[in-house]
């Protein structure tokens, strides 16, 4: 299943319902929901929650010792998953939908999803 997040404020983000339900559910809403909305009252709080899980993952990918890294790097690539096929980290998943709820907080638009 795919998800797609719409504002009149930017380009839609189109994400694969897994992905999507975890970054909704950093923001606070109910991933079982088709349907949704951040009102643009509560797009600052939006912000600030997928920001602060953006800067968490990155803080636990920049802990990880070089050799972990790499370690973990050796395993993708054994099992396949090197170059594209690498995983996406958290950080790189929410990027797209950070931008659009900002874009939407400086439009003064709404950000749905599932209509």
């Amino acid at each position: 299943m795919l998800v797609t997040f719409k504002s009149d404020a930017g380009a839609d983000v189109i994400m694969f319902g897994d992905d999507a339900g975890r970054l909704l559910a950093v923001l606070g809403k109910d991933a079982a929901e088709a349907k949704g909305i951040v009102t643009v009252e509560r797009l600052p709080e939006a912000i600030s929650r997928l920001q602060a899980a953006i800067d968490a993952d990155r803080a636990r990918q920049d802990a990880k010792s070089a050799a972990g890294r790499e370690a973990e790097e050796d395993a993708e690539r054994e099992a396949g998953r090197g170059g594209m096929a690498a995983s996406v980290n958290l950080a790189q998943r929410a990027w797209p939908l950070l931008d659009l709820l900002r874009r939407a907080q400086t439009g003064g638009a709404p950000v749905v999803w599932g209509v």
